[in-house]
């Protein structure tokens, strides 16, 4: 029975990829999945998530698949539990596990990445914005009432160059505080039943995301196909299958049309063609594995291509987001020296 949906908590990236290699660990030594998950549930009880791994055992072994037990425990990535559906259909269930308890080891190592080289430049940021709100509502006033006191007043160029310098100091502020909203309505989109659309609309604003997330979703199709066929499924069956593990709405769409295509009697090979899903290089490898008899093998092999392309473009972009935001810094500072400088220069002058 399926947990109640206000006791669910997702499991981390850290914990699902351990559970995962677990469970491969369970299989590899030839130990009866029921047995296993229950063993398991026990030494996890008091963790989170350790009553859904009850659940799930519970479950599995009253006859249960297994896929079908951790998509009722509602806990798991959506990906896992197709994948895990996958694997035991095609009787790779050991293998996928360990494919997803590396896939999420990476994931978590990239979002820790991530959260390192954003975290010391954006709290500096927030820093510098605070420095500004100071000066800008509660030093230059104090000056301005000093000088009025003094029997002074700032105009003409002096008040032109104190006006300038709160300007600039307002602008930064309202800029520093857009930033913030969107990088907080960011964060929680991406954790929420809205993921997608957040993702989506991220790899608009940045072209490079879009291009990173069909080769992660290229990367997913062709391994499961080459799985599924190695299996000995029909390239009909397997298609139908796998659009249930692409998770962008508009890649999902194009291997539905390839399995339309495949189904009215296009070659498979034409229906990728079609698609557009692959480059030209590795669409001509899967055609000669298909001539060959070999698609399986040449699925993999593009499938590995562009895991790797995908974990090198992953490290390009966190390598550069720490260089971005300090290079963003520096005209945050330059802005404040400007706030603070012209209303001191604009005092100044009035007094000499």
């Amino acid at each position: 029975m399926p947990i109640e949906q206000s006791r669910r908590a997702a499991v981390s990236l850290e914990e699902t990829s351990a559970f995962c290699a677990q469970i491969a660990l369970i299989l590899s030594a030839g130990m009866p999945l029921h047995d296993g998950l229950e063993a398991l549930s026990q030494t996890c009880g008091g963790a989170r998530g350790g009553e859904a791994y009850a659940a799930v055992s519970r479950r599995v072994t009253e006859g249960g698949l297994f896929g079908e037990a951790l998509k009722e425990s509602g806990i798991f990535p959506k990906y896992m539990v197709e994948m895990a559906t996958i694997g035991e259909r095609t009787g790779k269930l050991e293998q996928v596990c360990q494919s997803l308890a590396a896939h999420y080891r990476r994931e978590a190592q990239v979002r820790s990445a991530v959260k390192s080289a954003t975290a010391y430049p954006l709290v500096l940021m927030a820093m510098m914005a605070c420095v500004i709100a100071v000066l800008t509502f509660k030093v230059v006033p104090i000056f301005e009432q000093a000088l009025g006191g003094m029997g002074l007043s700032v105009g003409g160029g002096a008040g032109a160059l104190m006006q300038l310098g709160m300007g600039v100091g307002k602008g930064v502020m309202v800029a520093v505080g857009l930033a913030a909203v969107l990088i907080l309505v960011s964060a929680v989109l991406l954790r929420t039943r809205f993921r997608s659309q957040a993702l989506r609309a991220l790899s608009r604003l940045f072209p490079p995301l879009k291009k990173l997330g069909e080769r992660i979703f290229a990367a997913r199709f062709a391994s499961v196909m080459a799985m599924m066929l190695r299996s000995g499924f029909p390239i009909e069956e397997a298609l139908q299958m796998t659009p249930a593990i692409i998770g962008d709405e508009a890649v999902r769409q194009r291997v539905e049309a390839v399995g339309r295509d495949v189904a009215e009697g296009l070659s498979f090979a034409d229906a990728l063609e079609r698609c557009a899903l692959f480059d030209g290089l590795s669409m001509r490898v899967i055609r000669t594995g298909c001539v060959a008899g070999q698609a399986d093998i040449s699925l993999a092999q593009v499938a590995d291509r562009y895991e790797e392309e995908v974990d090198e473009g992953i490290s390009r972009l966190v390598s550069i987001i720490e260089p971005t935001l300090v290079a963003l810094l520096s005209i945050v500072i330059g802005a404040i020296l400007l706030s603070v400088m012209l209303p001191m220069a604009g005092i100044i002058s009035s007094i000499v």
